[in-house]
């Protein structure tokens, strides 16, 4: 059924790596495709059969579960129940094309949709980056935001102005997922390097800080946000995200609260099974996004 607020019709697609759980999600309409996790025991979905607990019980029990991309009959399914609930026009943001095919996958089959108008987004972002992107573009729908609007302007603004940064607790699970190498890994181990990892322009991870050390992760990236803020007056919301880490992120969200008074939106988030499988537990991450 469509939103009262929604004129236009609007609907907003993405996949599992956002982190919006059902919760976030209710009475919004945001819809997710989930990717596959391909485990010794089979294969499961993304925030569907498999969470992010699962993963990390499989990690400490030295399993490497692997990650692909969504079935195609899933997207497919996916648009046809957008159009079925009365939509007419969806807005699809997909994890970073520097990490998946995912958006390419999504991207093609939204041109083939004669029922349907679509404009897909590559997010250049994953996890927290992604998901108060889609809360965001969501406000913008209920504020009454024409089309043209939405697709030509904000969305690419709201993607091109988006920060997050985020901190692993090890980097076992990137050197065996194949993202870093083994000297690299070793080192960070044996230096207790924690690195404050963001993406680049064309959508890779990259390692923009190290700290030595848990306590120092807040404080570094509460620094580069307001670098990015840089003293201006602005309006932005700000993310907050963990994996396996729920009482640090509630310290850290208090702390950019303080850090950050003006925000219109502060969102709080869990990281998803997929992206999980890449950085384990122990995540913890802060983003801003700016408006204007």
């Amino acid at each position: 059924m469509i939103v009262l607020s929604n004129p236009h019709k609007i609907a907003l697609l993405t996949d599992s790596t956002a982190d919006l759980p059902p919760a976030m999600r209710a009475g919004k309409p945001i819809y997710v495709v989930p990717l596959k996790i391909l485990c010794g025991d089979g294969d499961y979905s993304d925030g569907v059969d498999i969470f992010a607990g699962d993963i990390y019980d499989r990690l400490h029990r030295g399993e490497v579960p692997r990650t692909s991309l969504p079935e195609g009959g899933v997207v497919s399914d996916a648009f046809d129940q957008i159009r079925a609930d009365g939509y007419e026009k969806v807005v699809a943001l997909m994890l970073s094309s520097g990490l998946s095919g995912t958006y390419n996958m999504v991207r093609i089959q939204g041109e083939q949709r004669e029922d349907l108008e679509v404009a897909v987004f590559d997010s250049k972002s994953g996890a927290l980056g992604m998901g108060i992107t889609v809360l965001q573009l969501w406000e913008e729908i209920q504020a009454g935001l024409d089309w043209e609007t939405l697709v030509k302007v904000r969305a690419p603004h709201i993607i091109a102005n988006t920060f997050p940064f985020f901190s692993v607790d090890t980097l076992e699970y990137l050197y065996k997922g194949g993202r870093i190498g083994k000297i690299t890994a070793m080192a960070g181990a044996m230096l207790k390097i924690k690195p404050i990892i963001t993406f680049s322009q064309d959508g890779q991870l990259q390692s923009i800080a190290k700290v030595r050390g848990r306590r120092q992760v807040q404080d570094k990236i509460i620094e580069l946000m307001h670098k990015h803020l840089n003293g201006r007056k602005r309006r932005y919301n700000l993310g907050v995200a963990n994996g396996g880490a729920p009482e640090e992120m509630a310290e850290f969200s208090a702390r950019l609260r303080a850090e950050f008074p003006d925000y219109e939106h502060c969102w709080e988030g869990a990281l998803d099974a997929t992206l999980s499988v890449y950085i384990g537990d122990g995540v913890l991450g802060g983003g801003i996004q700016f408006l204007d």
